[in-house]
């Protein structure tokens, strides 16, 4: 079985290739030269770290390529790493045991970032935690969101509440929070219909399912959770604000980072948004859905090792 961090590992491969990959010789051992910080500059942008952090970066390892001719590429990869720890230093969602009952969590997103998946996935890590798991298919707009996330629940073993296409996603949403309360479940997860996040019409219905969850218990969603396609990169970011202006998030779920090259957009969406990033995805299996470590992310992406897992 693959340990914590080597799964973060595996799943960042294609992110540590697009550095390493492009960087080529600068990662094999050799001497840095002036070319190959600009090699280096062009890596850290392909990989969509971002202006800000990609120029944070660069700044120690030309100020430590100044001060020392001999640089190495293992020099390179733990100077970076060191400045990518302190830019996300904060980035840890907490992992608190449910306060409320049941604990209510609402994930939220554009159509294709994987919601059903992300739910189910949140359900199995969940349960496997020893807690107590209800999902809600609250996405009553699509048929294939709610056949997808029975398919889960059977798969997986957790209880479902779903409805009738068409049927109203708040009221779907008061109900499961009824038979949650009643059977006494410690997590309640709303899977929502994908929203775009430029259509005011469309955030409403989110705000509408607050306000009824809120009849219920006043705490509750006490998570909204946007999750975002780590594949489409630093594009997330503005979808990102218009669902917090609409919701006010608390957190984020970054999925499908072991199918992208961009996984360096992290990193720029935690400066941009200062939202912690409670879970990610490091590949299609129930148990590739883990907690997000700064620790980690940072060695796995630069190619280090960790002792602790």
């Amino acid at each position: 079985m693959l340990s914590l961090f080597e799964k973060f590992r595996s799943g960042l491969a294609g992110t540590t290739h697009s550095l390493f990959g492009a960087a080529g010789s600068i990662f094999r051992g050799k001497k840095l030269d002036s070319a190959a910080l600009d090699v280096l500059e062009e890596a850290f942008y392909g990989a969509d770290f971002g202006v800000a952090t990609t120029v944070e970066i660069m700044e120690e390892i030309q100020q430590a390529y100044g001060e020392e001719k001999g640089l190495r590429g293992r020099d390179v990869a733990e100077i970076g790493s060191h400045v990518l720890k302190r830019i996300l230093d904060g980035a840890e969602g907490p992992l608190d045991a449910p306060k409320g009952s049941p604990e209510v969590v609402m994930l939220l997103g554009v159509n294709g970032c994987g919601k059903p998946t992300t739910t189910a996935k949140l359900g199995y890590f969940y349960q496997a935690a020893g807690y107590s798991v209800l999902m809600a298919a609250c996405d009553t707009f699509r048929a294939a969101a709610n056949e997808q996330l029975k398919s889960w629940s059977e798969r997986l073993g957790i209880a479902l509440v779903s409805s009738r296409r068409g049927a109203d996603s708040a009221a779907v949403a008061f109900d499961a929070h009824e038979a949650a309360r009643m059977r006494k479940h410690d997590f309640l997860l709303l899977d929502t219909a994908g929203r775009l996040h430029n259509k005011v019409h469309l955030m409403e219905e989110l705000k509408k399912m607050v306000r009824v969850l809120r009849k219920k218990d006043a705490a509750a969603p006490h998570h909204r959770w946007l999750v975002i396609d780590g594949s489409l990169g630093s594009n997330s970011i503005e979808q990102a604000r218009k669902f917090h202006q609409a919701i006010e998030l608390t957190g984020l779920i970054v999925t499908k980072l072991d199918g992208t090259s961009r996984g360096g957009a992290l990193a720029g969406i935690y400066r941009e948004l200062g939202l912690p990033v409670h879970f990610v995805g490091l590949g299609e299996k129930p148990g590739d859905l883990q907690r997000f470590t700064v620790e980690n992310y940072v060695n796995a992406v630069f190619g280090l090792k960790i002792e602790s897992v």
